[in-house]
């Protein structure tokens, strides 16, 4: 007897469904931050009256601690018409949820910070102690560096910035030093026709010297630039546009080409700790009286022998006759001009943690916001900032995937 087979429904339903929409969480409103600096030299201010305008009609809070923006010119009237709320009393502005600061966190700030709070700001490695990171710590505070912050290009935007203002500086910081009323050997930088051009000599093709570079050609002088760096050698050429006279750190070469010059700057960076010391106090010796040394990499330690940090105040002194200009932070010297720069990256980036509903949501669609990162939650993401204090480090990745 034949067994009969089981039937197979072939009825389908061809029904229109209702189109379903990825609908963007709602966004979340800001309460910024801003104390007025105390650090020593800071006269920047991380928001301009014109980024805070943008946010507030963005809907969010921002408070401003009075005279915040005095050093770069911008009044506390100007923030008030912007929108932003003046307060007289700095533990008033830390109760904000995010802090915006353009100078490192310091002991003084340690008492009016509170738990979970989202601090940005630089964090200038030379002078970080170990206990204050244990403060920020037990607080669980949430911190991004100005010089570890990346763009979506893979950039660090802040850093960029203040380098291009550091170096074009320096060229005016050079020809003001050159003139005889400040014991400069008297001549101009960059020359006139029928003069041989001013000589200046660049240790470093990084941002900085790029920018010196341009700045000394444009006023005529004749550039020389040393970096141990090939490829930083070619891409500095490609970008100004024209062939240089480049050379790799012998130090010979460099002996030789110091004791000819008028303007030496260095413009050396390093990545983790000390700038290596390349001109020897014996090579400075050397040098023409009156010629203008400018070490751009002083807050590192600088890399010139000879070198001591300097003030604002009081930016240079005399040995064997070679005056030193040794400023740890020439950007806060043109303070309106390094606020804005600072301003147009932070105010862009505020605005797109609102939009994603805060910066932990941020953090976890932006990749490239996580380098900046050194501390979330009151742990310690940066390894170097782990290695250099022996303090445990934690992964920032898998921190964020636990959360979700």
């Amino acid at each position: 007897m034949l067994q009969q087979k089981p039937l197979i429904s072939t009825s389908f339903s061809y029904e229109t469904l209702e189109e379903t929409l990825d609908v963007k969480p709602k966004g979340a409103q800001l309460h910024i931050g801003i104390p007025k600096e105390t650090a020593f030299q800071e006269n920047r201010i991380a928001l301009t009256p014109d980024a805070v305008s943008v946010l507030v009609s963005n809907g969010h809070q921002v408070t401003i601690e009075h005279n915040a923006g005095e050093a770069a010119h911008f009044a506390d009237r100007d923030y008030s018409e912007a929108g932003a709320r003046i307060v007289y009393e700095k533990e008033e502005v830390f109760k904000a949820p995010v802090i915006i600061k353009s100078a490192p966190v310091v002991e003084d700030d340690l008492p009016y910070l509170q738990f979970n709070q989202m601090i940005v700001s630089p964090i200038h490695l030379s002078v970080l102690k170990a206990e204050l990171l244990q403060k920020m710590m037990e607080k669980r505070i949430t911190a991004i560096s100005f010089e570890n912050l990346k763009d979506d290009s893979g950039n660090y935007p802040i850093v960029r910035g203040m380098s291009e203002i550091a170096g074009s500086a320096v060229m005016l910081i050079a020809a003001q030093y050159l003139s005889s009323s400040n014991h400069g050997k008297g001549v101009l930088l960059g020359g006139i026709s029928g003069i041989a051009p001013t000589k200046v000599i660049i240790l470093g093709a990084g941002i900085v010297g790029e920018y010196a570079a341009r700045a000394a050609m444009a006023l005529g002088a004749s550039v020389k630039v040393f970096d141990n760096s090939v490829y930083k050698l070619k891409r500095l050429q490609n970008n100004i546009g024209q062939r240089l006279w480049t050379s790799v750190m012998e130090p010979r070469m460099l002996a030789k080409q110091l004791k000819t010059c008028e303007v030496a700057v260095g413009a050396l960076s390093s990545q983790t700790g000390r700038t290596p010391v390349v001109v020897s106090e014996e090579m400075v010796s050397s040098m023409r009286k009156g010629s203008v040394i400018i070490d751009v990499s002083i807050d590192r330690g600088g890399c010139f022998e000879t070198s001591e940090i300097t003030s604002h105040e009081s930016p240079i002194f005399l040995k064997y006759g070679v005056i030193h200009y040794c400023v740890p932070n020439i950007p806060s010297g043109f303070a309106r001009t390094a606020s804005q720069a600072i301003s147009n990256v932070l105010m862009p980036l505020l605005l797109e943690a609102g939009e994603e509903g805060g910066f932990e949501k941020l953090i976890w669609h932006n990749v490239h916001l996580r380098s900046g990162i050194y501390m979330f939650k009151g742990a310690l993401t940066n390894f170097y900032l782990s290695e250099r204090f022996g303090i445990k480090y934690t992964d920032l990745n898998l921190l964020i995937a636990s959360r979700r």
